[in-house]
């Protein structure tokens, strides 16, 4: 051999030992790894997987559920048996009864925890993973993370096709899960056991990054769960997953100072980026310097008290009157955290002020770019922070007229809600506002309310009295009928580790407990001090309103029995939801008057167990009801029509149409 072989004169390798690995099934391998993520924010580290909702069939009994088993947790106190390794982290199961609403529970669980917590939920193949597409959503619409871990059919296509297996006959690739791909951040379908950790890393970071978090599906088909492979150990090593807060760029946040020195009448619109960043005390510090009032989305609702000074309430189609005249006159808007959905807007019409311009602090570049806004890329907190501190020293404060001129809209509106709020006739069937108005005069800071459809989020947007950054929990990016139960019950699980529980109430209409009830029964299993309040209007009652305005006739919204000519105008369906809660295991506690209801809500309050208050309520009249719609919401009507109803709906339709614009 000669001297110029690259054999001679290349050094010889250093004995080293092969890494050490830990053999186990991808689904085992996937639970150990889950068990050790964490996020990190401002110093104080929390469990990122903290618990595994599942409901089990062929495609994940003997892989996930296997695994959870093996991991020796069976229920979320850590019970249990079959743990390898007494000192390793434990994954606590929750056992589910829908797949939709476990998605719901576990995204109410990620709300409540500042999004630095989430749940992951494990389906079979065919239904059980078709049935997370309403959750996934909903979550990612929010922006709420949540890790889904469907099975999926056989990777190495054994038999062809297999049991719940969609055929498509021009890709053998595509089963039922890819229809959750549009609504998830992040998907990958893990086909063999090492295509899991490139897979499982991307999942941690997209569920823990603030700009791009919500629903991340891992695809996880039933033979490669089950395979074993030998696994690196430092795949199973605790990892911190740091949320950032980003700070404005230098140039944006001048460019943003100059903007609000320059605004004569300037308003904020608190989004729900302003609570998940825990940005509420440096809005309060904000508006005590400049004293800008600040109006709320559905999400934002409670960024500050309902008494603090500067707060004039909800904006938009749900707002209030306070907030929706500023809107109309301001020069600048200021958006934190805030998507600018068509309810904020009012599709386009709400912000008149031919000079409006837009200054919108986000922590993605998307939203902060918005209606051609002056975009102030940031963290919540750490853009409000900055902001302040550049203002601190240029004297900035918004003229005292203006502060009068809100501040004494605020109080008459407050009059108009305690005129909807009071029972004159306590012998009285109560009307669903006077229903908030008997729960107002019972709840403290500690108590949270959980909505997301039906004609609650209107009246609770106008009406309800925010007493804490947590208190409103009303889900308004999807508006899912059903999502109240399961969210409430995954509050209760991110709450249940304080001192004392904290009161829960989930507040539905008979449509929406008629959608998803079925979780009532985990709350008894796990003996959850879920408050249900059932307000039974026998019909759609939102969207019965908003087809008399469009030229519907109501057609379709009330649950009645057929006529002879096949309407729905016979009595009213001899349903009973009280009857139908007590069945799933509720306390069930009835209410026929407004003297009734007031005291069982209290009783409810202090129930340690799931209860139920169940109570009819009155229609309205035009004195005793809420404030109608103070801004405009787009529902196109019937361009032709030969009823009087849809002709006229559709004159005032192209009436408000007129007043849309585009903020360029």
């Amino acid at each position: 051999m000669s001297p110029a072989d690259p054999a001679r004169t290349r050094p010889s390798p250093a004995r080293t030992r092969p890494a050490p690995t830990r053999r186990l099934t991808t689904a085992q391998a996937l639970v150990a790894f889950l068990a050790r993520q964490y996020t990190e924010r401002d110093g104080r580290r929390h469990r990122l997987i903290s618990a595994t909702w599942g409901i089990f069939g062929h495609g994940n009994v003997a892989g996930i559920g296997q695994a959870l088993v093996e991991a020796g947790n069976r229920t979320r106190n850590g019970g249990g048996h079959g743990i390898r390794n007494a000192n390793a982290p434990r994954m606590p199961y929750l056992q589910g009864r829908n797949e939709q609403a476990m998605v719901h529970a576990a995204v109410g669980y990620a709300r409540q925890c500042g999004r630095l917590s989430a749940h992951a939920v494990t389906t079979s193949i065919g239904p059980g993973a078709t049935n997370l597409v309403t959750g996934a959503a909903l979550a990612t619409i929010n922006h709420l993370p949540v890790l889904l871990l469907p099975g999926d059919t056989f990777a190495t296509r054994p038999a062809d096709p297999v049991l719940q297996q969609l055929e498509v006959p021009y890709a053998g690739d595509v089963s039922v899960n890819d229809c959750l791909r549009p609504v998830s951040r992040y998907f990958d379908r893990v086909t063999r056991p090492e295509a899991l950790i490139p897979a499982a890393l991307q999942a941690m970071r997209i569920l823990a990054d603030p700009a791009e978090t919500g629903a991340v599906t891992l695809a996880l088909p039933q033979d490669v769960q089950a395979e074993a492979y030998d696994w690196p150990e430092e795949f199973f090593a605790e990892r911190v997953w740091r949320v950032r807060r980003p700070a404005p760029d230098t140039a944006e946040l001048e460019q943003a100072v100059r903007a609000v020195r320059s605004a004569r009448r300037p308003l904020i619109v608190a989004g729900g980026g302003v609570r998940h960043s825990g940005a509420e005390e440096t809005l309060a510090a904000f508006t005590a310097a400049t004293r800008i009032p600040v109006a709320s989305t559905q999400a934002g609702k409670g960024a500050l008290r309902h008494d603090h000074p500067a707060d004039v309430g909800g904006i938009g189609h749900t707002g209030t009157a306070t907030a929706d005249e500023l809107a109309r006159t301001a020069d600048l808007v200021i958006g934190i955290g805030t998507r600018y959905t068509d309810f904020t807007t009012a599709s386009g019409t709400l912000f008149e002020n031919p000079a409006v311009r837009f200054l919108n602090l986000n922590i993605t570049g998307f939203d902060a770019h918005k209606l051609a806004a002056l975009p102030l890329v940031a963290d919540a907190r750490t853009g409000l922070e900055a902001l302040t501190s550049a203002l601190a020293g240029r004297g900035y404060r918004i003229d005292p007229a203006y502060e009068t001129e809100y501040t004494g809209a605020k109080e008459a509106w407050e009059e108009r809600v305690e005129a909807s709020f009071t029972t004159p006739d306590p012998t009285a069937r109560p009307t669903q506002a006077q229903v908030l108005g008997l729960l107002d005069t019972l709840v403290t800071e500690e108590d949270i309310l959980i909505n997301a459809a039906g004609s609650l989020p209107g009246d609770l947007h106008k009406l309800w009295r925010a007493r804490s950054r947590d208190q409103y929990h009303v889900e308004y990016g999807y508006s899912c009928m059903g999502y109240e139960i399961p969210a409430a019950i995954g509050v209760l699980l991110a709450t249940e580790t304080q001192e004392r529980p904290r009161p829960v109430w989930a507040l539905v209409g008979d449509g929406t407990y008629l959608m998803n009830p079925t979780e009532i029964v985990t709350a008894v299993q796990e003996n959850l001090p879920l408050k249900l309040l059932i307000l039974q209007n026998h019909g759609y009652a939102s969207i019965g309103g908003l087809s008399e305005a469009v030229g519907g006739e109501r057609f379709g919204t009330a649950y009645r029995h057929r006529d002879p000519d096949g309407g729905f105008t016979g009595p009213p369906l001899p349903v009973d939801l009280a009857a139908n809660a007590a069945s799933l295991g509720m306390h069930v506690l009835r209410a026929t008057t407004v003297d009734d209801l007031r005291k069982v809500l209290a009783e409810a309050r202090s129930a340690e167990g799931p209860t139920c208050v169940y109570v009819e309520t009155e229609t309205p009249d035009t004195v005793s009801g809420p404030p109608p719609a103070q801004a405009w919401w787009d529902v196109p009507v019937a361009e032709t029509a030969t009823r009087p109803a849809a002709v006229k709906a559709r004159e005032e339709y192209d009436r408000q149409v007129a007043a849309r614009r585009h903020h360029l």
